[in-house]
């Protein structure tokens, strides 16, 4: 500490230095004359007392120097010792600087040895050249980042605080220290210290939140595990209730070679001493797990290579106790997902011919989908393609009764990015092929759980990949039209109401498969305009809008289906969501064919929808495609004459001057107002009496 304290004392000193010869070399007269009388003072403080003794009585037989003459030689001193001291000084601190170079070079190369060293998991050596970095360069802060890292590999967790500590020093807004400090405390279980160096992390970073969040969660579980545990062994000790009852149950069925029947009775007992959190606790504290996944007869029927009574009926008796020693369990949760025998037959379990061993099956995946924790230990310990597949299979064959529950899983660990990313590779096999079959064959008997699978895909496709997939799909569109049409014929409203929000979703994708099927699409959407139901017009219309830029086929076929006049009939409506689909689907028609503008004008000349949309829509959506359908309009003839008198100008000039932020409303403003002064030379006019110019001259770099 004593070095420590020279060490800080020296690099204070070499600031001042630096700071002083600066100072000495300014332009600034007063400067320079202020540093060289801190200069004189700073060497006189370096100067030590003078150790020789003088005898204060003998009488000075030399007369004083005139006050003159001394001031001119103390003057001639302080310039020559000014001068002298700093070229001393830039002189020390190039030289400074040139050794600092090397040793940081030297440092740095030894920190990636020990990089390396850390990468082949020798975290011995790799201390040791980190510690030899450190000696060559004290206040280089990787270095103890990664010493410390390498302690905690160790065990050495108190080592690596210290290093962290030191790393703080060295950078007070050091994330990686706070990081491996926090792990360094939860390791030693000192889990309010640990909390508080991990919470220091979105002090200094508050983008790293949802990482933090993930490092508290574990420190919870870690803390509860602990408090679980000593409570239990205080049961235990006491000989009370199940406390004992538990280790007597599992030394029983640790004997080998008994009958099925009699691993099934002693489960079934076990599972109903298990309980509470005590009984779990002490399963896990007893080997449990191990007991019962090494049990040659217990592993035989999980792995379904016996079929008897006896041996479905310890699966079952097996799946129940695994449920209930995991429910509101976390750390038993996380022992039985890494056990081999579970991640080898709880998935194929879910598609067991045995009714009541797939119903515990999906029942136990069931338990882990609900929590985020749970859903997390299956994504990382089972094959989500092979469980994908067989909650679709138990989808596709109803008659177990346990498609609901599988509908429900899949839709839970849809809400996972990590499922999401894992499933894109097998997506077609796994879950596109089940879901266009479904599609293809709906019935009143499955009704219900097609509406909720259509969620679960709505969840997936979330995920961008997995909703190009899906949008690049042949057989996936023609399921679409033939399920629509069946929809449609049988007033199937609850599945054509989610069906067609998935369409919409997936149509947002360019795809030469969604060109190709785009006028049958159309012509479903057109039939259930027609429909009763406001929601189904709505989700129509919906699809219209995404399908139609993809097919200048499709909207000549719609146009032809007086599509024009239903938008604007729907545009005079109040929904938002219709509001918006139908000026969209009116800007599609517009753009692509000239007797759509004329229809849009004949029924209404001064165009007093759009004008409204653009004066009372606070929707980007809506504002932006309001301005660009008035510009497709006013390239017809005498429009433009006709706005003569409106508001027009003034509406389109305040969304062209609006928000910086949303760039396609103020182009395609822009581009209507251009469009109407030139067809319309009176409206420029209007145009410089509200000083329209300079704004629509500023638009131009957005139009081009």
């Amino acid at each position: 500490m004593d070095k420590l304290e020279d060490f800080d004392s020296f690099l204070k000193n070499v600031d001042k230095i630096s700071e002083l010869v600066k100072d000495l070399n300014s332009s600034d007269v007063e400067v320079q004359q202020k540093a060289m009388g801190t200069a004189d003072c700073y060497i006189a403080a370096l100067d030590g007392p003078c150790r020789t003794k003088v005898n204060k009585t003998t009488i000075n037989t030399n007369p004083p120097l005139q006050p003159s003459l001394v001031m001119t030689c103390t003057k001639g001193l302080q310039n020559e010792s000014a001068e002298n001291f700093m070229k001393i000084m830039e002189r020390d601190a190039e030289e400074r600087r040139v050794r600092r170079n090397v040793k940081a070079k030297k440092a740095a190369a030894l920190k990636d040895m020990g990089n390396e060293a850390y990468a082949q998991e020798d975290y011995e050596t790799a201390v040791k050249y980190y510690s030899d970095g450190l000696a060559e360069l004290r206040d280089m802060q990787p270095l103890y980042t990664n010493r410390a890292q390498a302690y905690i590999k160790l065990g050495k967790y108190q080592e690596a605080i210290s290093d962290c500590e030191w790393a703080l020093r060295c950078n007070e807004s050091c994330i990686k220290a706070y990081l491996h400090m926090g792990k360094a405390y939860q390791a030693l279980k000192k889990y309010n210290e640990s909390r508080n160096c991990f919470e220091k992390i979105v002090e200094i970073v508050p983008a790293r939140e949802k990482m933090v969040k993930e490092y508290l969660t574990q420190l919870e579980l870690e803390e509860e595990r602990e408090s679980q545990e000593k409570n239990a062994m205080q049961e235990f000790d006491k000989g009370e209730g199940n406390a004992t009852r538990v280790p007597a149950l599992l030394e029983k069925l640790s004997k080998p070679g008994q009958i099925p029947l009699y691993y099934c009775r002693g489960i079934e007992l076990l599972s109903h001493a298990v309980t509470d959190c005590t009984g779990q606790t002490l399963f896990r504290l007893n080997n449990g797990f191990s007991i019962i996944s090494s049990n040659d007869a217990v592993r035989s029927c999980l792995l379904q290579k016996t079929k008897d009574p006896d041996s479905q009926e310890l699966c079952v008796s097996v799946l129940k106790l695994w449920r209930g020693i995991c429910c509101g369990n976390e750390e038993n949760q996380k022992m039985l997902m890494t056990c081999p025998v579970t991640r080898q037959s709880i998935v194929d379990l879910a598609i067991s011919e045995h009714v009541a061993v797939q119903k515990d099956s999906l029942a136990l995946l069931c338990l882990f989908s609900q929590m985020t924790h749970g859903r997390r230990l299956v994504i990382d310990n089972l094959n989500v393609h092979m469980l994908a597949r067989n909650l679709m299979a138990c989808i596709l064959k109803p008659k177990q009764q346990q498609e609901n529950t599988a509908v429900h899983i899949l839709e839970n660990f849809a809400a996972e990015n990590k499922f999401c990313i894992q499933l894109r590779g097998g997506l077609t096999d796994s879950v596109i092929v089940p879901f266009t079959t479904l599609l293809t064959n709906i019935s009143t008997s499955n009704l219900h759980v097609i509406a909720s699978l259509i969620s679960a895909i709505g969840c997936l496709a979330r995920d961008e990949i997995i909703c190009h997939s899906f949008a690049h799909d042949p057989d996936c569109w023609k399921a679409f039209v033939v399920a629509i049409r069946q929809c449609s014929a049988c007033e199937y409203k609850e599945v054509l109401y989610p069906m067609l929000g998935l369409i919409i979703n997936l149509s947002a994708v360019t795809s030469p498969i969604i060109q190709e099927h785009a006028v049958s699409l159309c012509e479903c959407c057109l039939g259930l305009l027609r429909d009763s139901d406001g929601g189904v017009i709505t989700r129509a219309t919906g699809v219209l809008s995404t399908i139609l830029p993809h097919s200048p086929e499709a909207v000549q076929h719609v146009i032809q289906a007086d599509i024009v006049r239903t938008m604007h009939r729907l545009l005079k409506g109040t929904g938002q969501s219709a509001t918006k689909y139908a000026i969209r689907t009116l800007t599609a028609c517009t753009a692509g064919s000239h007797s759509a503008r004329e229809e849009l004008v004949k029924s209404d000349k001064k165009l007093s929808i759009l004008r409204h949309l653009l004066a009372s829509s606070c929707d980007e959506i809506v504002t932006g495609n309001a301005a660009l359908c008035l510009a497709h309009c006013l390239e017809c003839e005498g429009i433009a004459s006709h706005l003569l008198g409106t508001d027009i100008v003034l509406l389109l000039l305040r969304h062209a001057a609006g928000d910086a932020k949303r760039t396609a409303v103020r182009q395609n403003a822009a581009i209507a107002l251009g469009k109407l002064c030139r067809s319309e030379p009176r409206h420029m006019n209007k145009l410089r009496e509200l000083h329209g110019l300079e704004v629509l001259h500023s638009c131009m770099k957005l139009i081009t």
